[in-house]
């Protein structure tokens, strides 16, 4: 299908820039050091709560408060800094999401804890916004998704990699050294960004007032409700997932991380793969995920009795995760030139889908469903998330349709 408005038009000739590798593994660095911190902060929960004396349903208002920061954060800070070179604002960015994780370690109490990973969620989703759109300008527009999702494979890394390194070294000495290591990575981004990311003169013409233009586009709203109700499936059985494996599949604790890193090997198998096909057909692509996710999920119940087929089905679960890097090249192509807003509410929507799809899940739970009846919920919220995308692939094609023919 046809996309209304490209992020890069037919023709235009890609960013220049000396070692485009470098670049965005410097941009995915700063998703590793984000990846890292926002899935430890909640496998590290019990550490944190012990440390500073409070009860767990307590300690959970630390992670609400880092996704209420990416939630505000995202609009606010891309609008902000509409005026900003794109390299500058993501060391600026990263600056301050190192600062606040620095500062969560030091937190001499609960109330400041909250406060600080508040403040570190702030630059999230304006960070990969701007690296989304900065990873897409440096390739030719038939490779763009490919850019994006390379860039996000910092992200999934991080659910393999990074969770376990934060969570280990947490039990080994001390929480507080966690948020240590998550300072070091976003120093290391900082660095790497400044030393190979292409400076940028910024648009003349851009301001805050045309970013927020991006909320005046139909398209825009229905592909954040698709990222925010469609991917809510996933949450849904990745926050039971410990749980489920200890009650339902009977397996001792200890094997809880490795079912988690199978999760994170097909989130990034799944941003390896499907941009290729997405850069061919992007919506297409987008509505072949919801049905990817809304079977896999389905299945989920009846895989969950035994830890081999468990294994299996969350890990074609974690492909369907790469629907955040599909979607966010949708979003760059209907934003027109409000790109930057767009791109960065993409992590807006998807922290949506992250308080939704457990809460939903959690009721089915509490009303007698069972463990597993998170992956009937889920298959639910993509077959939802279809009924969106169909509505966003109809207007679009009435649109087209209903345009002049050009001179």
């Amino acid at each position: 299908m046809t996309s209304t408005a490209p992020a890069i038009a037919p023709g235009t000739p890609p960013v220049r820039a000396p070692h485009v590798g470098l670049v965005i593994l410097a941009l995915a660095v700063g998703g590793f050091a984000i990846g890292t911190t926002e899935f430890a902060s909640m496998s590290m929960l019990p550490l944190f709560a012990q440390g500073l004396g409070i009860d767990a349903p307590t300690a959970g208002h630390v992670i609400s408060a880092y996704a209420l920061g990416v939630v505000v954060g995202a609009p606010i800070m891309t609008v902000l800094g509409a005026r900003v070179p794109r390299r500058r604002l993501l060391l600026l960015l990263m600056a301050m999401f190192t600062v606040f994780n620095g500062l969560t370690g030091l937190s001499p109490n609960y109330h400041w804890m909250l406060v600080f990973r508040f403040l570190a969620g702030l630059p999230h989703g304006a960070y990969f916004g701007v690296a989304a759109l900065v990873a897409s300008s440096l390739v030719p527009a038939n490779r763009r998704t490919r850019a994006v999702g390379q860039m996000f494979l910092g992200l999934t890394f991080a659910t393999v990699v990074g969770v376990p390194l934060a969570s280990w070294l947490g039990q080994a000495v001390g929480w507080r050294w966690a948020f240590a290591l998550v300072a070091v990575l976003g120093i290391a981004t900082m660095t790497a960004v400044a030393v190979f990311a292409p400076e940028v003169a910024a648009d003349k013409d851009a301001s805050p007032l045309r970013e927020l233009g991006a909320l005046k586009r139909p398209q825009v709203w229905l592909t954040l409700a698709i990222g925010a109700i469609g991917f809510g499936g996933m949450f849904a059985v990745y926050t039971y997932l410990a749980d489920i494996l200890i009650s339902v599949t009977h397996m001792p604790l200890h094997t809880v991380p490795w079912v988690i890193g199978i999760f994170g090997v097909g989130l990034t198998v799944g941003n390896m793969v499907v941009p290729v096909f997405a850069d061919r057909a992007l919506m297409r692509t987008a509505g072949g995920l919801l049905v990817w996710s809304m079977v896999m999920l389905a299945l989920f119940p009846l895989a969950a009795g035994n830890v081999w087929t468990l294994g299996l089905d969350v890990f074609l679960i974690g492909i369907g995760g790469a629907l955040g890097t599909v979607l966010q090249t949708r979003l760059m192509d209907v934003a027109g030139d409000a790109q930057g807003l767009a791109a960065s509410l993409n992590h807006s929507a998807f922290n949506t889908a992250n308080a939704l799809g457990p809460f939903l899940g959690g009721l089915a739970i509490a009303h007698g469903y069972g463990w597993t009846s998170p992956g009937w919920v889920g298959s639910l919220l993509a077959i939802a998330g279809l009924a969106i995308w169909s509505v966003s692939v109809t207007n679009e094609r009435r649109a087209i349709a209903a345009a002049p023919e050009p001179c």
